[in-house]
């Protein structure tokens, strides 16, 4: 899954980044309101993390910019510890959660979690569907059976990616977006073999192809 984060401060979005790596989630960084804005609106990503105190356009310019151009993206501020006006007025323009600064990363990290489980229908921890369950912490799926199959890391983000777009025609061009970082291993045919993969462990039926479109992931296996 691609997460967007728009801070200024650098030391900060590289630690940020490098926890969210550990979860394996690919991470873009804008250093400024401008920039951040337009990643916003040309990327789609399943998780926006907005500092408020951005230079050239503020974050609450820019949350209010995206919620008036209709970007639903879950959004997670970032505020001053102690400015309370701040968070309100954050919420108010559209902010789903915030955390104020300095944070602890845990509590970034599961906030940032619970916002995306929640924006797919999901409650708790992991995903679960068509008799298959994706364990975030452990990195491992479990079948009807109770079958366990530990997955490498680009397979478990792209098995994620498909559980939360159930029935939903994914191209290529779309999977590497959301599973690959920069301009490394954009290989379309390598996705071929990690879906096949998939299949190898979960049934071939699981993902399904669709001819010049893509794969999807049935909500209701056939």
């Amino acid at each position: 899954m691609r997460v967007l984060l728009v801070e200024d401060n650098s030391k900060l979005a590289i630690q940020v980044k490098s926890a969210f790596h550990k979860l394996n989630y690919v991470v873009d960084i804008a250093n400024n309101g401008v920039d951040g804005e337009f990643k916003g609106d040309e990327e789609p990503y399943e998780l926006i993390i907005l500092d408020l105190g951005l230079p050239q356009r503020t974050g609450l310019e820019v949350l209010k910019n995206w919620r008036q151009k209709g970007n639903k993206t879950p959004i997670l501020v970032l505020t001053a510890r102690n400015d309370w006006s701040e968070r309100v007025d954050g919420l108010k323009m559209g902010a789903d959660d915030y955390v104020g600064k300095p944070f602890h990363m845990p509590e970034l990290l599961a906030r940032a979690n619970a916002l995306i489980r929640r924006s797919h229908g999901e409650a708790s921890s992991g995903l679960s569907l068509s008799g298959i369950h994706l364990d975030d912490e452990r990195q491992i799926v479990s079948t009807s059976d109770n079958t366990e199959h530990t997955l490498t890391n680009i397979e478990f983000r792209l098995l994620r990616y498909f559980m939360i777009n159930p029935d939903v025609v994914l191209s290529k061009s779309r999977l590497i977006e959301h599973i690959y970082e920069g301009d490394t291993e954009r290989d379309g045919n390598v996705i071929e073999v990690y879906v096949k993969r998939l299949r190898n462990k979960l049934g071939k039926n699981i993902l399904q192809t669709r001819r010049h479109q893509g794969y999807v992931f049935p909500e209701n296996e056939e």
